[in-house]
């Protein structure tokens, strides 16, 4: 049974998480670990943090029996893996930081970073003390998309030809542009698609976003957004023999616990399920987003990180 330890306490996926865990009665219970030890955190400048704090920290101790802890650190010292579920994707370089030495396994709750820069330097540190690292949003795991998914190939729907996502795209300040909603649909894209974008070019209003993304095999995928009219997630999936439609409300299995299930194979010894060069893609694919977003004009996922121009899934060589 792993001790679990726990950063921020200022989203409802850290309660998620702690009854998945803790409830054996669950129908969706995921075995093998309890959450034993956390640290509040919360953003002052964040209201969705900070004013939840107080409330999930008194759960979390009153319901479960966690231990409250007063640093990053101190969580790392006392557990054998690390949840990081601060909301806040501004502070998870700074977080990840205080607890690399100690090389316990860690899931970064999305999104991992707001900046392919701080997204690089939590990939390195992952490298340079040889903990697994693994980040991405639940609905990557959504029971509708990765059956659907698992129908491609030459014996179900063909293979991936393109893929358009779609979800609500709420803004959030302190989340540059599409980070705060947009890395749900970008997950769902990146499951189907797989790493290797090259260009981006996003299309903005004041209820609605469209992105493409152009890969190098020529493939086309979207995320579409709104803040507007309904706030249901889906996705089509174009295989080379016919299409599917991803109903993610298909099946009663919540996200976070199919998702809870990759990160304790983790935790146990597993290798990250997600490469984590495909988790820096996302943050340049959202980043570039961005950057679109603002000038109207395509943008290249060539950056100025570690080499020269994008490292992309895949093509992560030794530094």
């Amino acid at each position: 049974m792993l001790n679990i330890g726990m950063i921020g306490l200022d989203t409802s996926h850290a309660t998620a998480f702690a009854e998945l865990l803790h409830d054996d009665a669950h129908p969706y219970h995921v075995p093998g670990g309890r959450v034993t030890v956390a640290y509040p955190g919360g953003s002052p400048d964040f209201e969705l943090s900070i004013s939840r704090v107080a409330g999930f920290t008194e759960t979390l101790a009153g319901r479960y029996g966690v231990r409250i802890v007063d640093s990053p650190e101190a969580v790392a010292e006392a557990c054998d893996a690390i949840l990081l579920e601060s909301a806040d994707g501004r502070v998870h370089l700074r977080q990840l930081e205080s607890i690399a030495r100690y090389r316990k396994p860690v899931f970064v709750d999305k999104p991992f970073a707001v900046s392919s820069s701080d997204a690089d330097r939590m990939r390195r540190l992952s490298e340079r003390y040889g903990f697994p690292l693994m980040s991405c949003s639940a609905l990557r795991y959504a029971e509708g998309l990765t059956r659907a998914l698992a129908e491609s190939g030459p014996d179900g729907i063909g293979d991936v030809i393109g893929a358009d996502c779609f979800g609500p795209m709420a803004l959030q300040p302190t989340q540059p542009g599409l980070f705060w909603y947009g890395i749900h649909a970008a997950e769902m894209l990146y499951a189907a698609m797989g790493p290797g974008c090259v260009r981006v070019t996003a299309h903005t209003s004041p209820e609605h976003e469209a992105v493409t993304g152009e890969w190098r095999d020529g493939r086309i995928g979207t995320i579409r957004g709104n803040r507007s009219g309904n706030n249901r997630f889906g996705a089509l999936i174009h295989g080379a023999k016919e299409t599917r439609y991803v109903d993610v409300y298909a099946f009663d299995k919540p996200y976070y616990a199919s998702l809870l299930e990759r990160v304790m194979d983790m935790f146990r010894g597993g290798s990250p399920p997600i490469a984590i060069g495909e988790t820096v893609e996302i943050v340049r694919f959202l980043e570039a987003a961005n950057e679109s977003r603002e000038t109207g004009k395509p943008v290249e996922m060539a950056w100025g990180g570690s080499a020269s121009g994008a490292r992309l899934a895949g093509q992560d060589n030794e530094d």
